[in-house]
Formats: structure tokens, sequence, C-alpha cells
């Protein structure tokens, strides 16, 4: 009779392992999904946030300089008003009407003009008031790739 007495094994099943273990990788799957999204984003909040600053840097010249619109030549004057991080070079063409096809640390100024058609990674400007400046920058999509921004003073 005694010899008929099963005793209870401690510990978990492989069922219940296996849950555990499922579960984990979904919360990883999740995680390695997201970040790369954020990080993106991150970038593009940077982007966006320097391409103000440039904006108004130049505007902060045009007043300095009783209304004159910053050129080529300022070009490092106006980038040394900004401080910048993602940005790092700049470059104003005067009353441009081609295309700008901008990189992900280049920014353009084209002044006199507004921000125009927008095509696959490239601005086009199109004539605006004398005083007017854009900037077209890029941010990146969601393949990496590059989309081309424009904001107008």
């Amino acid at each position: 009779m005694i010899g008929n007495l099963k005793t209870k094994s401690q510990g978990f099943t492989i069922i219940e392992v296996l849950i555990v273990l499922a579960i984990a990788g979904l919360i990883m799957l999740i995680v390695f999904l997201a970040v790369p999204a954020l990080q993106r984003n991150s970038r593009n909040t940077q982007y966006k946030n320097d391409a103000a600053s440039l904006l108004s840097a130049a505007t902060e010249y045009t007043n300095n300089n009783n209304g004159t619109l910053p050129t080529s030549s300022d070009a490092a004057t106006v980038a040394g008003l900004a401080k910048t991080q993602a940005i790092t070079n700049l470059n104003v063409v005067t009353g441009g009407s081609a295309a700008v096809t901008p990189a992900f640390d280049t920014a353009t100024i084209v002044t006199g003009r507004r921000c125009g058609t927008v095509g696959a990674g490239s601005v086009t400007p199109q004539a605006g008031p004398t005083r007017a400046m854009v900037i077209i920058y890029a941010v990146e999509n969601s393949s990496g790739g590059i989309v081309a921004q424009c904001t107008e003073s």
C-alpha cells in the first residue's frame, strides 16, 4: 500500500517554460522593431530643429545687415550664428530656380524663393518675394533614404 503513493515533483513543466520563452521572445521582437524607428524619429527631429535654427540665423543676418540677404560667401557667417548638431554644411544660393537635392548633413538656403515642387529627393523652388528665403534639407524615411523637406521664412 505504501509503495503505491506517488510523490509530487517540484518545478515547472516544459510547457510552462516554453510559454515564458515565447512571451520573452515577443517582447524582444517588439523592442528590436521599435528602437530603430525611435532613433530615426530622433534624427529627423534634430534635422528639422537645425534647419529652423539656420533659417532663423539667416533672418538674423538679414536684420543685422540692413536687410541684405545672405549670399554664398556669407554661408559660414550664417552657420556660425546657429548652433546645429546634425546639419554641418550650409549652402546659400541667391535666387536659384534649379532643383536642390539635399544630403543628411547639408542644407541649402535659397533667397528670393518659396518652397515649390517637392520631387523624389529634391525640391525645385518657385519664384517668391525678393526678401523671402527657404531652407531645403533632408530627413530620413523608413528605409533610410532621403526625403527632401522645404521650410519658408
